[in-house]
């Protein structure tokens, strides 16, 4: 392998990861700690719904090791998400005058207060050497029928110091002509195209899984959602929609697609987010273990305590 592969989840705190993967009466101050003993890397979720306080930041890094790396999924004000205002930091509802359930209006000052209140906490984690890749996970509704990817110029210009990958999750960005625009597009930005693994289907909201693209070569990124299509299309709640426990056989091919990933690009972030129950770490020590990157699997949290 060319690149070096990092294992992770989507978030280190899912209620299921509490009930069923951590042991029990862990303090919740803990757990990140415990999590990065079987991980080099974790995409934080908290953010896409709030702004960390620096401080907090400031703990993550101490709770890991020197070689852990966290990858910031961007507020969901910058990606095209209904935001009520209720979700930006209190200091910037008052001096936009927001009342707590008004929709947030996404234009070039919101955006541009909003990362100005999440730039402490963003390079106190890169100040510490631990910062990954920034994720701009978009709304099944910024589709090409009604958008543009220049649209995504503004917020990507603000980021513009950071490595960003965009999760598009509308399929027709990645299908037909628009495929090659989509991914021209990219690269022209120097942004890391998110690929999936994911159910098959030809619904919108399912982006295909064949698609194993490379828009720059310092990172590739791979999300896995799971397999099943009606869980995914049909699911009222984040761990419905991925509620899927990866087979052994599966994992296989996917540390096999990892490793091609890894001939392309200097760094791949292979990030599970199958969130229903435990299955995502599991599925994730499997992976590392299938890439050589364990020697055995820990034992399960039942065996421990």
């Amino acid at each position: 392998m060319a690149a070096k592969i990092l294992v992770g989840t989507a978030s280190w705190s899912d209620p299921g990861f509490v009930e069923f993967w951590y042991p029990k009466k862990m303090r919740p101050t803990d757990r990140l700690g415990w999590y990065a003993q079987h991980f080099n890397m974790v995409e934080v979720n908290s953010t896409f719904y709030s702004v960390p306080d620096p401080m907090l930041a400031r703990r993550w890094c101490n709770a890991t090791p020197p070689n852990f790396v966290f990858n910031i999924k961007l507020h969901q004000l910058l990606s095209h998400h209904s935001t009520r205002a209720k979700l930006l930091p209190p200091a910037l509802q008052k001096k936009l005058r927001l009342k707590k359930d008004a929709r947030v209006e996404r234009n070039e000052e919101t955006m541009q207060e909003l990362l100005r209140a999440l730039t402490p906490s963003v390079e106190v984690i890169r100040r510490a050497e631990k910062l990954g890749i920034l994720l701009l996970q978009l709304s099944p509704a910024f589709s090409p029928r009604k958008h543009n990817l220049s649209e995504l110029e503004d917020v990507l210009e603000l980021v513009r110091d950071y490595r960003v990958a965009i999760e598009l999750r509308n399929r027709n960005w990645a299908e037909g002509e628009q495929l090659q625009k989509t991914l021209d597009f990219m690269r022209e930005q120097n942004t890391i195209f998110v690929n999936v693994d994911a159910p098959t289907g030809k619904h919108f909201t399912i982006m295909p899984s064949d698609l194993d693209a490379i828009t720059n070569k310092e990172g590739a990124y791979l999300r896995l959602h799971g397999r099943d299509p009606r869980a995914y299309i049909t699911g009222k709640t984040v761990a419905a929609r991925f509620n899927y426990n990866y087979s052994d056989a599966e994992i296989d091919e996917i540390a096999a697609r990892s490793e091609r990933l890894a001939t392309k690009a200097k760094e791949v972030h292979i990030v599970f987010n199958n969130n229903a129950r435990d299955y995502a770490p599991h599925a994730a020590l499997r992976l590392r273990k299938a890439l050589g990157q364990l020697v055995s699997l820990p034992p399960q949290t039942a065996e421990l305590f």
